[in-house]
């Protein structure tokens, strides 16, 4: 009955993967990137090398290789490597969703900046300058917002996670005997 436990579980993890990177898949990240990214997340050690990834994903280690540099370059994703070894090895980055956010702040400040380009280049008056307008308000508004809703993040973070935790043993299906 374990293995056959086992199986089951392998099974809702696939296919957890592939439901969420398809929900990152519509909120603009591409397929393969997202795909790799969860499959990381369902790790317990957060680290891959290509051919792990490539077998988890049933695509080969060269079709790892475009999603991995992409995540890099969103720096959610580093690359390792052990001593001694030519194996690179992919890890998320410790608490990836913060990171990211925090990351997200520098990008705020070049938006709001290209923003107040564009608005002095339209002019107020025209429909374009009022949706660049409102553009760039929200563009100061999330970026005033984000520092102190981060604060708060860390601030309880310990009580969310362990909420979240309960939440899960409370809403498993209970198991039924052998």
């Amino acid at each position: 009955m374990a293995a056959g436990s086992n199986t089951r579980r392998r099974r809702d993890v696939a296919q957890f993967v592939e439901r969420f990177a398809d929900v990152l898949v519509e909120a603009g990240i591409p397929r393969m990137p997202a795909r790799v990214f969860v499959a990381l997340l369902v790790t317990d050690s957060g680290r891959l090398t290509a051919a792990e990834l490539g077998e988890r994903l049933t695509v080969s280690p060269a079709g790892v290789s475009g999603a991995v540099r992409y995540l890099i370059q969103l720096d959610l994703v580093t690359r390792e490597r052990d001593p001694g070894s030519r194996r690179d090895h992919y890890r998320l980055r410790d608490d990836v969703w913060y990171e990211a956010s925090v990351r997200r702040e520098a990008t705020l400040e070049r938006w709001r900046e290209r923003l107040q380009e564009g608005l002095v280049a339209l002019g107020p008056a025209t429909p374009a300058g009022r949706r660049i307008a409102e553009s760039l308000a929200f563009t100061v508004f999330v970026e005033q917002e984000l520092p102190a809703l981060l604060g708060r993040w860390q601030q309880d973070k310990a009580r969310l996670v362990t909420a979240a935790l309960t939440r899960r043993q409370a809403a498993a299906p209970a198991t039924r005997p052998p």
